[in-house]
């Protein structure tokens, strides 16, 4: 990736669950929120993207369930 740069935006999420994603990295290999959260969504993705959007949106939600979402 020479001689190209990476770009990022931000994403807001509610300080709660940032605090408790905090405290699921404690002891892990994540440097950070950020990093672990970067993780999941590539791993969503990806799953969105091999298995079919219907499946892996129900897994989504769950997922963002057991994260504390209400959806």
């Amino acid at each position: 990736m020479k001689g190209k740069k990476r770009k990022y935006t931000t994403i807001t999420i509610p300080l709660p669950l940032y605090e408790r994603l905090g405290k699921i990295i404690e002891n892990t290999g994540f440097s950070s929120v950020s990093d672990y959260v970067t993780y999941v969504l590539r791993e969503t993705t990806a799953d969105i993207e091999m298995h079919g959007k219907n499946r892996a949106r129900r897994e989504v939600i769950e997922k963002l369930k057991a994260l504390g979402y209400t959806v």
